[in-house]
Formats: C-alpha cells, structure tokens, sequence
C-alpha cells in the first residue's frame, strides 16, 4: 500500500481541533487504502475507524468483526 506509515488524520483529538488538517490526511489515506480495491478496511484503532468510516467511502470495521464473520 502507498504510503502505509502515514496517519490516517484521526490523532487524538486532531479530527476535531485541526478538521481540515485531518480531512484532508484522512482523504490522501483513503486514496492510498482504495489503490488496492479492498472489499473494507479493519483495524484496531477506534479513532482511526470513526474518522475513515466518516468520509463514507468504503467499509471501515473493527478487526475482530471479519474474524467473527468467518466463524459462522
């Protein structure tokens, strides 16, 4: 993935006190994730998740939720 060690605009308190800042690093991380045509993307950070999910333009999951689909 380009650009894998970059944030992905969340930081804390960043999408809240720097909101263009974060948009805008939350769209260049978005790019960068959909380069690769990911059916969604997971993590572990709760943070990460509301921001990314917030942009609406692809699934954001918690890790855990696709490992528990995958058991049943």
């Amino acid at each position: 993935m380009p650009d894998a060690h970059l944030c992905c605009g969340s930081a804390g308190t960043y999408s809240i006190t720097q909101a263009e800042l974060a948009n805008r690093l939350r769209k260049n991380r978005l790019d960068a994730l959909g380069s690769g045509q990911p059916e969604l993307i997971v993590t572990a950070n709760i943070g990460c998740r509301t921001h990314l999910d917030g942009a609406g333009r692809m699934p954001v999951h918690h890790w855990i939720e696709p490992v528990e689909a995958s058991l049943t």
